[in-house]
């Protein structure tokens, strides 16, 4: 069986994906590059790799998408890893800078400002450094491990987890396996137990990873972050693509 190319998103919310695949007799069947979001949504859309770990926003710039696992990086509420941090209010806010990492948060956070909090700031693509810009009336978008311990400096934290389910209803994907061809089926099979595993073994996996000052990372991993990608997920993500997609709609099937 020829080696597939595969990206995975570098955050700690995705450890114990990795975990599980390097424990499987998988390891030598995927040549495995860790990367930042967006970066795994460049290399997947360039053909650089053959499946990702990928923010669900770039599916409908896909030419084809398969949805190859039956797990994800969602939330059914707060995600406490991709906030809106400022020193003012929301309705404050003149200004948010856009963390550079994300494809998917950037697209909720447009979505919730225009129809949701019913705010217009002037929203910046941000670059490399842009977390000491944030201050005063202008906030900022941070996704990742980079959050962690930011809601002890910042007065006003807002979970984008937390914001699209008190707007929709629905718990939230971030980020999926995303596979540009349909994977055997034997592949996919072996593909989703080792991810299973994986999930299964989080006490084991929360033992040899570094411990954070004032960060569960166990109770993040299993209180915080989804990973199941069941029937209510399954339903919130397509809501949301239907919603970045505008007036064509968008729909992706099973």
């Amino acid at each position: 069986m020829p080696q597939l190319r595969l990206s995975a998103v570098s955050y700690l919310n995705t450890k114990p994906f990795i975990y599980g695949l390097y424990r499987s007799n998988l390891a030598g069947l995927f040549d495995l590059s860790l990367d930042i979001p967006s970066v795994c949504a460049r290399k997947l859309l360039s053909e650089e790799v053959d499946m990702a770990l990928t923010p669900v926003a770039i599916i409908p710039d896909l030419n084809e998408a398969y949805l190859v696992s039956n797990f994800c990086i969602g939330a059914t509420g707060a995600v406490k890893t991709v906030c809106l941090f400022s020193e003012q209010p929301l309705e404050s806010i003149q200004r948010i800078y856009l963390d550079f990492h994300s494809r998917t948060s950037v697209a909720l956070t447009h979505l919730l400002c225009d129809r949701y909090w019913k705010i217009k700031p002037e929203l910046v693509p941000a670059e490399r450094g842009f977390e000491q810009q944030i201050g005063g009336s202008s906030a900022g978008l941070i996704i990742g491990d980079r959050t962690i311990g930011l809601d002890q400096k910042y007065p006003y934290v807002y979970d984008l987890g937390t914001a699209w389910k008190e707007w929709t209803g629905l718990p939230f994907v971030f980020a999926a396996w995303i596979s540009t061809k349909p994977l055997h089926p034997e592949l996919a099979e072996r593909f989703n137990l080792a991810l299973e595993t994986g999930i299964k073994h989080i006490p084991e996996l929360v033992k040899i990873l570094p411990s954070m000052e004032g960060f569960d990372t166990e109770a993040y991993f299993k209180k915080n972050i989804s990973y199941l990608l069941d029937d209510a997920k399954w339903k919130g993500l397509n809501h949301f693509l239907n919603l970045i997609a505008g007036e064509k709609g968008y729909r992706l099937m099973r």
